[in-house]
């Protein structure tokens, strides 16, 4: 693989790390309606994008590009399934628990990325990157404080589960990137099936909203796009066990907007998680870099 592989990989993870923590936001300042409608709005949006970047591809390359190869029907679905356990447990966790909480828990998502590829494409773990990840980890922890406190137990799980699926959703595209797929159908199918799960839920208890509301949800849903085409973009470009590590920089994008949005002060602890998790991320980046190097030497 080429170094210039791994430089865009980072490069789409970190720009995806900024569109979804801007969706956070917008998700947030939408208020108080259903973690299920805010999806379903979040979706539309990703989704007409989607389909007006495959209806170009269609015009330029012809109808050959958007074929669906054998074998990535089931990683489309896999894909669309765990994506959209992440997309539910994230938007259910971003109105019921601190931001950065629910942004920590979320980014449990590339540790179980590693997993899955290891399982799923047999993509080999090298020791000093699953050393930064489980140190990023432990940073993490640092922010978010884990407590007895039951009545929060809810919307952590789901904010965990939704990382779960992250993850597997990543390791999929991952998957779906060695079988040829076309990176929109990948959205496009996500979109769509996200979309059709919340449609039982509108039909019967959509809440009425303001327009200020609809305007909120359409950002969200345009930085879940962008973030979407990012991590897609990434995930083409280089291997997990290479670039996830970056995707803790929504950490410090969640911060930052927490406090311009939300006037939230991270404490010393978060601080501390922030600094490690940072750290972990530039220690595998020199490790990664000199291991390319090493390996073009030998060859």
């Amino acid at each position: 693989m080429e170094n210039n592989d791994i430089k865009r990989g980072v490069f789409f993870i970190i720009c995806s790390a900024f569109f979804f923590a801007l969706m956070a936001v917008f998700v947030k300042l939408a208020g108080d309606i259903h973690f299920i409608q805010k999806a379903f709005f979040r979706n539309v949006v990703a989704f007409v994008i989607a389909l007006g970047g495959t209806i170009k591809d269609a015009r330029i390359n012809g109808r050959e590009s958007l074929k669906i190869p054998k074998g990535a029907l089931l990683f489309l679905f896999l894909r669309a399934i765990a994506g959209s356990v992440g997309v539910f447990g994230n938007f259910y966790a971003i109105d019921r628990i601190v931001l950065a909480d629910a942004t920590i828990l979320n980014k449990m998502g590339p540790f179980f990325t590693i997993l899955f590829c290891y399982i799923i494409l047999k993509e080999k773990i090298k020791p000093v990157p699953l050393i930064c990840i489980i140190i990023a980890f432990l940073g993490s922890i640092l922010i978010i404080k884990p407590s007895f406190n039951f009545t929060q137990m809810l919307p952590t799980l789901a904010a965990f589960l939704g990382g779960v699926g992250a993850g597997l959703a990543y390791a999929s595209i991952r998957k779906l990137s060695y079988l040829g797929c076309n990176g929109k159908i990948i959205i496009l199918f996500f979109s769509a099936f996200s979309m059709l799960l919340s449609v039982p839920y509108l039909i019967t208890s959509f809440n009425p909203m303001t327009w200020q509301q609809v305007l909120f949800l359409c950002g969200a849903g345009a930085c879940a796009a962008g973030g979407q085409f990012s991590v897609t973009a990434a995930y083409y470009h280089a291997p997990a066990n290479k670039i996830s590590i970056y995707e803790y920089s929504q950490v410090v994008f969640s911060a930052l907007f927490g406090f311009i949005f939300f006037a939230q002060i991270p404490d010393w602890m978060s601080l501390v998680g922030y600094i490690i998790i940072i750290s972990m991320a530039i220690i595998n980046f020199i490790y990664m870099h000199r291991t390319q190097q090493q390996d073009e030497f030998v060859q």
